[in-house]
């Protein structure tokens, strides 16, 4: 190789490693902007939150009745959540001023374990402030969980079109084994455990697993129910309807003891409480929560999209 060619080939090396250089700059750059962009938006939306979460209501200084939602589905991640209940509920019992409870519901069920956690609280506060009453009124439906917190009330109060009920418990899904049979579809499902793949959808059903599923059904039935009869009492009519997952018109909860009156928010905080301001110590997402998450997503999305990751994960 001639002296010329090596100097060709020097050269064209230097403009090479110019460029990786270069290159190597700008995505470190562009990296740093990224970054420092989502970090101004955090700080932005964290100081939101604060100016909201600061200017949320407060308790008056007089007499009144604390309405709590059970809106919703009842999920850990929900607004009628155990965690913020339980939280309302102690904020309405600790206040001085509060004459009486009343949860407001709308709710077609959802986790048991939340339900029955808000369910042994309501008690447990009952028990604490014996002068504090707890109702539940019902709007269009209290079925299942929401029923099941609102049998910890001392009274539940209904529309005579209001559903009511639902005391059941139930495990639902798909099975698609006999359909991935037809179209040749071979499921590759590996477990250290034998039940590990416990009612699987791709799988087929044994009759041991059903059986087993049916059992612990049954206890979480039983449990329903004894919060229901401890709630309900001597109120609950003898009939065959009652725990078998029906829901009923508020007309006819009434007759089977499931509810026990017509009523309102309004009118129970008038009537029964003697206190007709109504005060909402409901946990609700403020505004600063809400745009933290919907921002969180879109940042999170736009990351993603622009190859944040892609960069930092880059190996030189």
């Amino acid at each position: 190789m001639s002296d010329e060619n090596r100097n060709d080939e020097k050269v064209l090396e230097k403009l090479a490693q110019e460029f990786l250089r270069e290159q190597r700059l700008k995505r470190r750059w562009s990296i740093f902007f990224k970054c420092a962009f989502i970090l101004l938006i955090i700080i932005f939306f964290i100081l939101i939150k604060g100016i909201s979460s600061s200017s949320e209501k407060t308790a008056p200084g007089k007499p009144h009745t604390a309405m709590i939602e059970v809106k919703g589905k009842i999920s850990s991640s929900s607004n009628a959540s155990a965690k913020n209940l339980i939280k309302a509920l102690n904020k309405a019992f600790d206040e001085s001023q509060v004459k009486g409870i009343i949860l407001k519901v709308n709710s077609p069920g959802g986790s048991p374990v939340q339900s029955g956690m808000v369910y042994d609280e309501i008690m447990r506060l009952k028990k604490q402030h014996p002068d504090k009453p707890v109702y539940a009124v019902v709007e269009d439906i209290c079925a299942s969980g929401s029923y099941y917190i609102a049998a910890a009330a001392d009274k539940i109060y209904v529309d005579k079109a209001s559903l009511v009920g639902s005391i059941g418990v139930l495990i639902d899904g798909f099975g698609v084994n006999r359909l991935m049979d037809k179209v040749g579809v071979e499921r590759r499902l590996l477990t250290a455990g034998k039940y590990k793949g416990f009612l699987d959808t791709f799988s087929p059903q044994s009759p041991e697993q059903v059986a087993y599923a049916k059992d612990m059904l049954k206890k979480i039935h039983e449990q329903f129910i004894t919060a229901v009869k401890e709630g309900r009492g001597a109120r609950l009519k003898k009939d065959d309807r009652l725990f078998s997952g029906l829901v009923f018109t508020g007309q006819d909860a009434i007759a089977l003891g499931l509810a026990d009156a017509y009523g309102t928010v309004r009118s129970v905080a008038e009537d029964e409480i003697k206190s007709k301001e109504v005060v909402d110590y409901s946990e609700k997402e403020n505004f600063g929560d809400r745009l933290l998450k919907k921002f969180g997503t879109a940042v999170g999305y736009g990351a993603v999209k622009a190859g944040i990751e892609k960069e930092f994960l880059h190996l030189e």
